[in-house]
């Protein structure tokens, strides 16, 4: 496979298919793929381009050679790449691919076997083909932006971290890609595969899309809970250690209700919630603070891990609210070894995220990220050429 995404959407997927072993050759321009000068950078070694953080968490176990394709040997050396690839991925909108000398329909033409991946912005056509984008760009101009936030509503919209649309357009990447495999075991012929980022997101929207198609109903942002028509109920409780659980009181569930006092009643903190008057939802709805006020209470003089256990041992859906580095020590990932260590190029070794699927005969893992190819006069030939 030869990878000449520049962007995250498109590195994704071919670390996708590298951590499970498939060969991918990262072809980047002279100096290295923009995301070798993004930070943050290993300590002591800012601006190294074998050293950025971001780079490597998007490209482990590729492979890489550097090509000047503004250049015709550079764009011959290139083509020797692709006529020899069962896939392509790209980045880019329509008119920077052919201002970079890559024709999808052409090359698809001329290799009928080979499936050209393009995850671009807006897709090859429309109006914003050629429009730029950011992960942030993407969140807003997709619609999620807008049910992100806080209760307050004096107060912007708020992002989401992790890069969710990049990862969300790579998803779709990786499995549009999977289906145009399965395609070309049935009819031998490859195909291009036009993945928008701007579409990605405006189809995972979650609840407001399916909300204004049908009843015309806007949603509200709301804090820490899913944007809905209308108010809902705090979902967050702090407990006697500091940590924060969430757990969403959903009044309307008969059974739920049974079993939550029942265990408020473990602590005698039931109270009148076992009279026959609370059986009824509207009684339950009309005393919502009151039953809130109990809630906090309760949860404030257990700590967050008896919670937890005891939450899900009585089929209650709860939990903890975790910041990204506590994961390294979460004892549900630690046991499936989630976490694996990946050499780096600078030396030592790392603990990188692993496989997000399993397979039962076998499950890859993150391999290095490779380094800056500076050799532009190797040969591409065959394996030689490219450094690792």
């Amino acid at each position: 496979m030869v990878e000449l995404a520049q962007d995250p959407q498109g590195e994704i997927v071919g670390k996708l298919l590298a951590d499970q072993g498939a060969d991918v050759v990262k072809v980047e321009p002279p100096g290295g793929a923009a995301g070798r000068h993004i930070g943050p950078f290993r300590a002591g070694s800012e601006g190294d381009p074998d050293a950025s953080l971001h780079f490597w968490a998007y490209n482990t176990s590729k492979r890489t050679v550097t090509l000047d394709t503004s250049t015709e040997d550079g764009r011959a050396r290139r083509a020797a790449l692709i006529a020899d690839a069962d896939v392509l991925i790209t980045s880019d909108g329509p008119s920077r691919l052919a201002a970079d000398g890559i024709d999808l329909q052409a090359l698809v033409a001329a290799h009928p076997e080979l499936i050209a991946v393009s995850v671009s912005p807006y897709g090859l056509t429309g109006p914003w083909a050629d429009w730029r984008t950011s992960d942030l760009i993407a969140l807003a101009a997709g619609g999620i932006l807008n049910s992100c936030g806080y209760d307050d509503h004096s107060i912007p919209p708020i992002r989401p971290g992790g890069n969710q649309a990049f990862q969300l357009a790579a998803s779709f990447g990786h499995s549009g890609l999977l289906l145009a495999l399965l395609e070309r075991q049935a009819t031998g012929l490859g195909q291009i595969v036009d993945v928008s980022m701007h579409e990605a997101v405006a189809v995972s929207g979650e609840l407001a899309n399916p909300y204004w198609f049908y009843p015309r109903v806007l949603l509200e942002r709301q804090t820490c809970r899913h944007a809905q028509p209308s108010p809902t109920q705090p979902a967050l409780f702090e407990c006697a250690d500091g940590v924060q659980v969430y757990f969403a009181l959903i009044l309307s569930d008969a059974r739920t209700w049974s079993v939550l006092v029942d265990w408020l009643s473990t602590l005698g903190m039931d109270l009148d919630l076992s009279d026959e008057k609370y059986q009824s939802l509207a009684y339950r709805q009309e005393r919502f603070s009151y039953i809130q006020t109990i809630m906090e209470s309760f949860f404030l003089i257990q700590d967050s891990a008896t919670v937890c256990r005891e939450a899900q041992a009585r089929g209650l859906p709860l939990g903890p609210v975790l910041a990204p580095e506590q994961l390294l020590e979460d004892e549900h990932l630690v046991e499936r070894a989630f976490f694996v260590p990946v050499p780096l190029p600078t030396g030592g070794e790392a603990l990188f995220p692993g496989s997000p699927y399993r397979f039962s005969y076998a499950t890859g893992t993150p391999g290095p990220p490779p380094r800056l190819n500076v050799q532009a006069d190797s040969e591409i030939a065959g394996v030689e050429e490219v450094v690792v």
